[in-house]
């Protein structure tokens, strides 16, 4: 379980300018849901002045890329498209007081879909560099352009740096070998030695754990997280509840506009990831329908 700050907490349960802004007209779509993170950011754009009058945002990711996305809106909300681009995935997480190296992957996700957007408005093509032949990470689909720009600007020294910061090396960890090559490239431009033995960068202390949960803290944390759901759902016209809870599987009912949508599915999986995040251990969340049957005694005595 990583060690969050009160503002990355803040923005998580309460996050800012959540749903899509109205009358938008720029729209940065970044990410990948099969990838685990999607994001896609809403802006309200004043065609004299180009300053962002308004900002939102619609995520599928952990706590962290919500806390991120949440806090880039409040930066970007009164600077001009030209200032916006300024900002960085360092700005990001210093306005979050910080983030889990291993979560700094949020931050960058939250700098892309502001180039996304701007490049949006502007009428321009915005691509993520993807060259043909320069995919290094398959499983992420992240590129050698990408890499070397967050070890140049983040100051990465190690291939857990570039997975911390890109997701790169995640998954098979087949290409852990070229990262480690651009690793090399990158820090004898800065006039410095690749070792692989190196420590990564700005690694917290390990966060001890507190014993495991009785069921009535499960429940709770359950509730919590499910109830932090609720908000963006309900703009869109749906909802999503919680059942019950056995053992460690959470099972819940999508209703509303999300009964029988498409994206059900995959914000159930998103409530899933949030709260093995949230609660450091692993929990399972189904659809109630899914629910075993209860057999009931005059039931058993027929059987």
């Amino acid at each position: 379980m990583w060690d969050y700050s009160d503002k990355v907490k803040d923005h998580f349960f309460n996050p800012k300018n959540a749903g899509a802004v109205a009358g938008a007209n720029a729209i940065g779509e970044v990410g990948s849901i099969s990838c685990g993170d999607a994001l896609r950011l809403t802006l309200k754009v004043n065609d004299d002045t180009e300053v962002i009058e308004d900002a939102g945002f619609q995520t599928f990711g952990c706590g962290s890329a919500i806390a991120s996305s949440s806090v880039l809106t409040e930066i970007i909300k009164g600077l001009t498209l030209d200032e916006a681009l300024k900002v960085t995935n360092q700005d990001i997480a210093s306005e979050l007081d910080g983030l889990p190296p291993e979560k700094m992957h949020c931050s960058v996700m939250g700098r892309e879909a502001l180039q996304a957007a701007v490049a949006n408005y502007r009428g321009e093509e915005w691509k993520d560099d993807h060259e043909e032949g320069a995919l290094v990470c398959k499983c992420f689909a992240i590129d050698a352009v990408m890499i070397e720009e967050m070890v140049w600007a983040n100051k990465l020294r190690t291939v857990e740096d570039v997975t911390n910061y890109t997701k790169a090396g995640g998954g098979c960890a087949a290409c852990h070998e070229d990262i480690e090559a651009i690793l090399e490239k990158v820090l004898k431009e800065r006039g410095e030695t690749f070792d692989p033995s190196a420590a990564p960068v700005a690694k917290p202390e390990p966060v001890v754990a507190k014993g495991p949960l009785t069921n009535l803290q499960r429940i709770k944390k359950i509730e919590e997280v499910i109830m932090s759901f609720r908000p963006q759902l309900m703009a869109d016209g749906g909802d999503v509840e919680l059942v019950e809870v056995v053992d460690k599987t959470a099972y819940v009912n999508m209703t509303g506009a999300c009964n029988g949508c498409q994206m059900s599915a995959m914000t159930i999986a998103g409530i899933q990831q949030r709260l093995m995040e949230v609660m450091g251990e692993f929990i399972k969340v189904v659809p109630a329908s899914q629910m075993p049957k209860l057999v009931t005694i005059e039931e058993a005595s027929h059987a």
